[in-house]
């Protein structure tokens, strides 16, 4: 069967490619997946949950676009289409902005900081021959963030090695989901990031996606295994269908930590380079259950000294079987369990388990709950989740392999050692929204940039924090999930001594990516 398989594979690529579906991938922001998850519509989702999903799977873009009536072609641009959109026999291509110009002030600052985000980008898709499709993204911003912000984004700032004392310096803050920046005006940042990818479904029971763009594992609003969290980074996933039910997903990627090498040959020195894979088995039982095996690792390519090539067992599709071979100095290892309960116009329960490098005191959890249509309320949204963070889930015993990327953690923003609940609650009436998003923590080992390879100097910060925001807006355009919007978020800090932020802001922007502040 699997020669047959590889047969039909060598054969696709050299005849004719077949008209079918529309392939794009699906934006990962919030806007976009918990329409996806919902089980309110006639079309639902009944993917992997190995995300993004592509319009294959599931239409989104049909189910959600706007319907409304306009009488001009500027207005069809403005409300219901990219700004460029372009359509052939065998090619689609879709050009618009990607912005962010919002203005804000943290009442709670006494100074006279203003805080801003000013980003400008183009986005780009396409498809070619109906199963080949790509997309990308460049983006320059500067910002001006809160205080606890700053403190966040510059604690996960690129590390320089002082070869005479052996210690090391940091600068140049580091912006989850985005990228590493420089110093802008008086304390502000500049940073810009590109992203793409390509994906290609030759034929119905595989598809191989590749380039620089955010994944995201699980139906949650996080991810224990791999978030949309981290810096964009290198990988390559092959997805096949083995049967009906079954389905793998086989993910490798090259990481990185902002850890400058003592000595180079180039004007900079290179930063110290890991592997990650991803073994990923789901199977669907049947319309209202799945079931999925996970098993994330990251892999030694050397030091700061050493560079070497990852261990051949890198490239293993069999979970678990890494973990029992090889020993914690070349492989960090999170291996668990996912699952997703639904039923249409109830409510989608899910979960996660993990349990690092097989330790059984190593181990954390998730378990939530998605409901579109809420008590029987169109468009009514509510989310709540539970989830549980050990001490050490993330962290390897070769600090090196540590779950991150770019010093920003591959899973939660917060990293190790807490318990978090979260309460989402969204409700839209034709264009106006009401978003409201409350985050609890209760830290009981946690350290400001604890997934750094040197060890932390911070303390240990034990006790609650709060997040509530608010947000009000008008959503002009669906496809791009551009808004008009005004937003009011609350942090109260009781960790070490009380101290509260409230942050009042309001803009225009394109939201096809999810940025989390909630740490």
């Amino acid at each position: 069967m699997m020669s047959f398989r590889i047969f039909g594979l060598v054969t696709a690529v050299f005849i004719t490619i077949s008209a079918g579906a529309q392939t794009n991938l699906l934006p990962l922001a919030d806007f976009y997946k918990d329409r996806l998850f919902s089980t309110a519509g006639k079309q639902q989702y009944n993917g992997s949950y190995f995300l993004p999903a592509s319009e294959t799977e599931i239409p989104l873009h049909e189910i959600i676009r706007d319907s409304s009536k306009q009488y001009y072609e500027f207005g069809e641009v403005i409300f219901k289409k990219h700004v460029i959109e372009a359509k052939g026999k065998n090619y689609r291509l879709n050009i618009s902005p990607i912005l962010d110009f919002t203005l804000g002030k943290d009442v709670k600052d006494t100074s006279s900081r203003r805080l801003f985000q000013n980003t400008r980008g183009i986005y780009i898709e396409g498809e070619l021959l109906k199963n080949f499709s790509f997309s990308t993204a460049i983006v320059e911003n500067q910002a001006r963030f809160s205080r606890y912000q700053t403190d966040f984004y510059t604690a996960l700032g690129e590390l320089y090695t002082n070869q005479s004392t052996g210690s090391y310096t940091q600068q140049n803050a580091v912006v989850p989901g985005a990228a590493r920046t420089k110093p802008f005006k008086e304390d502000g940042f500049d940073y810009a990031f590109a992203m793409g990818n390509i994906h290609y479904q030759p034929v119905k029971w595989l598809s191989v996606t590749a380039g620089n763009t955010p994944s995201f594992i699980g139906a949650g609003y996080r991810s224990l295994f791999l978030s949309d969290n981290p810096l964009p980074s290198p990988f390559y996933k092959l997805s096949f269908a083995i049967t009906k039910k079954l389905q793998f997903h086989y993910y490798r990627s090259r990481l990185l930590n902002l850890i400058r090498k003592p000595v180079s040959t180039t004007v900079e020195s290179y930063y110290e380079p890991k592997g990650h894979s991803v073994n990923y088995i789901h199977y669907q039982f049947n319309d209202h259950f799945s079931l999925q095996l996970i098993e994330s690792i990251t892999w030694s390519k050397g030091d700061s000294i050493i560079s070497k090539r990852v261990h051949p067992l890198f490239y293993n599709p069999l979970p678990v079987l890494s973990s029992l071979v090889l020993k914690q100095e070349e492989i960090n290892t999170l291996t668990g369990l996912q699952f997703q309960l639904k039923f249409k116009n109830a409510p989608l329960i899910y979960g996660q388990v993990g349990i690092g490098n097989l330790n059984i005191n190593s181990t954390s959890g998730q378990i939530g709950m998605r409901w579109f249509d809420a008590i029987k309320v169109k468009n009514l949204f509510v989310q709540m989740e539970y989830n549980f963070y050990s001490s050490t889930i993330l962290e390897g015993e070769n600090k090196r392999l540590n779950f991150s990327h770019g010093n920003v953690s591959l899973s939660h923003p917060k990293g190790n050692g807490f318990h978090e609940g979260v309460l989402r609650i969204n409700y839209e009436w034709k264009r106006i929204y009401v978003d409201s998003k409350t985050v609890y923590y209760s830290l009981f080992s946690n350290t400001l940039g604890d997934l750094m390879i040197t060890e932390s100097i911070t303390p240990v910060d034990k006790g609650p924090l709060i997040h509530q925001q608010l947000e009000i807006g008008y959503r002009i355009n669906r496809k791009m999930n551009t808004v008009v919007f005004g937003s009011l978020l609350v942090r109260k800090d009781m960790v070490s001594e009380p101290t509260q932020s409230t942050l009042f802001s309001a803009g225009l922007r394109t939201a096809l990516f999810n940025r989390y502040t909630d740490f």
